[in-house]
């Protein structure tokens, strides 16, 4: 891989500094070790850390460590993407979605930021 850029590892500690009061847009993949489909979506967010560099920021929360984080956003079902914008969430996808969806909606987010 070209860009060694990897994603940030997002705690209940971390979460508002680096999501919340994040100046980029962020992606925050939502996930756990056990979920089969979670482990099949994670190459692709970590290719989107590396090609967003410098754009947005790309984190993943792990759901069974930080039950707080999952909680205050209502994650009942993972992987869950969540994008932030300006401490907000702007836009959402549950599953399995493709790397092209997940970079056409934080790119739409980078045009405007």
């Amino acid at each position: 891989m070209a860009n060694e850029k990897s994603s940030i590892t997002l705690t209940e500690e971390n979460f508002q500094k680096e999501v919340i009061e994040s100046n980029q847009p962020v992606l925050v993949d939502f996930w756990a070790a056990w979920c089969g489909p979670c482990l099949v979506l994670g190459p692709a967010v970590e290719e989107l850390a590396g090609e967003l560099a410098g754009q947005a920021k790309v984190g993943k929360l792990n759901v069974d460590e930080n039950p707080g984080v999952a909680s205050q956003y209502g994650i009942r079902s993972i992987p869950t993407v969540l994008i932030f914008n300006k401490g907000k969430v702007a836009d959402s996808a549950i599953g399995v979605v493709p790397k092209e969806a997940l970079r056409d909606k934080i790119n739409g987010l980078v045009s405007v930021a």
